[in-house]
């Protein structure tokens, strides 16, 4: 296995150096039979093979101040759950995709894809059933196709839907995360808990296992249904979606310290983007409190890790919590998002708006 896995990467390097899309269809496995919800010709297989690129199951995790493998600008993905933060760094999800892990009773999967830069947290209870993910090795969109090691049904990613198997036609409910720089949660959050290097698999997780990919934006390693020159392809982008209806969102243009806040609507429900590009965080809120309070959410003048307050002067933190004020505890309830390259988001949701 790990010898397969060592070719594809290889052969996946090899062809980074090549600014063109290459088709990798050919390389291997068979789609699984059964009825799909995708098209079936434009499902690839990734070379790996089913489980070629190893999930983790319940991480060994470190403490922040122990995470000293991790540089201020490496991204991560970051889920609080009550007063419990624990964070997933891309240096690991690259080589694995998946982690699989839980807070108290709330069990989640970490997916990752970094042929399309999206994050996901998945509820790993499907039908009142416990249950691990597992990388199947094959794409949509050049997206990763999961599967739930319960029923062996196949999972698309960022279409949030269960494609093939017993459980086809279900949508994954989904976590919120942050997707930022580890700098941002290093130094502004105390005691969270970092993923070890020792993953019990032998990898050089120092080393981004696919060259320039993230940042050439003429190379595609697999077809895409749909393309949109609105943005650079590997441009990062923060998706909504409510109700079947699609919106993206760029990061404000400033190199200031500044967050930035922006009033939007989708589907009719009401909800604020915060950004900073400096700290590299975007994130979507609707401006009701899980008490049922509604709020009037606003820029501030306090600093990280407040991002916003609202007319009661409450204050926000980025995980959308009440850090200070009368709602303190509280949690502004969320929206289904994520990011993701644009051009993997609009391969998914051709209709979609662009702010």
């Amino acid at each position: 296995m790990l010898n397969k896995l060592i070719y594809s990467v290889m052969f996946i390097l090899y062809f980074t150096s090549c600014d063109k899309l290459t088709d990798f269809r050919s390389s291997g496995n068979d789609v699984p039979s059964g009825n799909w919800l995708i098209p079936t010709n434009e499902i690839y297989d990734g070379g790996p093979g089913k489980d070629g690129i190893p999930a983790l199951v319940n991480p060994e995790l470190i403490s922040d101040k122990s995470a000293t493998y991790l540089n201020d600008e490496d991204l991560v993905i970051a889920i609080k759950i009550n007063n419990e933060l624990r964070v997933y760094p891309h240096k690991i999800l690259d080589w694995h995709e998946i982690i699989n892990d839980g807070i108290n009773s709330v069990k989640y999967a970490i997916t990752y894809c970094p042929l399309t830069g999206s994050g996901i947290a998945y509820n790993r209870e499907i039908n009142n059933l416990e249950t691990t993910f597992g990388v199947s090795g094959l794409l949509y969109n050049t997206n990763l196709i999961a599967y739930d090691r319960a029923t062996n049904s196949n999972w698309s990613q960022m279409k949030l839907e269960c494609v093939n198997g017993k459980l086809i036609g279900k949508l994954v409910q989904t976590f919120p995360i942050i997707e930022t720089y580890w700098k941002t949660i290093k130094n502004y959050f105390t005691d969270s808990k970092v993923v070890s290097l020792n993953t019990g698999y032998s990898r050089n997780y120092g080393v981004y296992p696919y060259g320039d990919y993230k940042t050439n934006n003429s190379l595609l390693l697999f077809p895409v249904s749909h393309e949109d020159s609105r943005l650079p392809r590997k441009e990062r982008v923060l998706g909504v979606l409510i109700n079947n209806k699609a919106k993206a969102f760029k990061f404000t243009d400033n190199t200031e310290n500044s967050i930035s806040i922006k009033q939007s609507t989708l589907n009719n429900v009401n909800f604020v983007v915060v950004d900073s590009k400096k700290n590299n965080f975007i994130v979507a809120y609707q401006p009701v409190l899980n008490n049922g309070k509604s709020v009037t959410l606003k820029s501030t003048n306090s600093n990280l890790p407040v991002i916003m307050e609202d007319q009661f002067n409450n204050k926000y933190d980025l995980f959308g919590y009440v850090i200070e004020g009368l709602d303190e505890g509280a949690k502004l309830k969320t929206v289904t998002q994520y990011i993701a390259y644009w051009f993997a988001w609009a391969a998914f949701y051709p209709d979609t708006e662009l702010e």
